[in-house]
């Protein structure tokens, strides 16, 4: 199936990448924290026959600009996706996003609930605000948070792939994971390798789950939270404030682990295609 890549300009300083594939309703998919778009093309690739998939790649990820630390908030990157929505003349978009991307979904279905048709929240981290005591320890998260550890530097390509092949998004290292992993690394000018994922956005992440909770009042939007067995949210407490402020919520268990578009695509792409299909009907 054909993928084509495509920049919106935001600002002078400021430019959208972002990935289509497919035709019909659309579907809008937002990945986790230090991915990139590609990290959807199963999914994509699955459902193109009857959805249109656009997949960017959020400020400070990917091919898109690298803005300051201090633009990050998540409500900077939900007026992002809706000028993205209006450039395309989408009326309504479905959405899916993953972990800390389920945050700027929630922010966007609650600045603009007419152009969210339906929301699919795959095992949301990081969406309500963190205490500020935490602020300290960042610079420990930073080192310990496995994910964050393909942000190098690296002496070559090899290295930064062979500490990628022992992380959990990419266990298995079949040729989707490797592709991905791939896609988003990027030879500096210094010559070493390193994540296309931006310090500044690190940073400025972090700082915007001190300041901004993403779910502290009712959203009617009808969300799927989709729940990998392996995943992060596992209690009671963590559950609690999707069943108190989604009206319209749907929980579906899956297989995998925090990243199941990675290491169970087939089994996750039905689990989104038998939501989605059901609101078509």
């Amino acid at each position: 199936m054909e993928v084509t890549r495509k920049t919106l300009t935001l600002s002078a300083d400021l430019h959208l990448s972002y990935l289509t594939w497919g035709a019909g309703d659309p579907v809008m998919l937002l990945h986790g924290l230090a991915d990139h778009g590609l990290v959807w093309q199963s999914l994509a690739e699955s459902l193109g026959d009857r959805y249109l998939c656009i997949t960017p790649d959020l400020r400070g990820h990917g091919e898109s600009s690298k803005p300051p630390e201090t633009d990050y908030d998540s409500r900077m990157l939900a007026a992002d996706l809706e000028t993205l929505a209006q450039h395309l003349s989408l009326d309504s978009v479905h959405v899916a996003a993953h972990s800390w991307a389920a945050k700027v979904a929630l922010v966007w279905a609650r600045q603009q609930p007419q152009r969210i048709r339906s929301l699919i929240l795959v095992d949301p981290f990081f969406v309500n605000r963190l205490p500020g005591f935490l602020r300290p320890t960042f610079p420990i998260l930073y080192r310990i948070l496995p994910f964050l550890k393909v942000m190098g530097p690296f002496p070559t390509y090899e290295a930064a792939a062979a500490i990628a092949r022992r992380l959990k998004q990419y266990r298995g290292w079949s040729p989707l994971q490797e592709s991905v992993f791939q896609a988003g690394m990027e030879q500096k000018p210094e010559g070493c390798w390193g994540s296309k994922f931006a310090i500044a956005a690190r940073n400025g992440v972090f700082q915007d789950t001190l300041q901004l909770a993403g779910l502290t009042e009712a959203i009617t939007t009808p969300t799927n939270l989709m729940l990998p067995k392996q995943g992060l949210n596992r209690t009671a407490f963590q559950l609690k404030p999707y069943k108190q402020h989604l009206i319209d919520l749907t929980i579906t268990p899956i297989p995998g682990n925090h990243w199941p578009h990675l290491v169970e695509p087939q089994a996750f792409n039905q689990a989104v295609a038998d939501f989605l299909d059901l609101d078509r009907g």
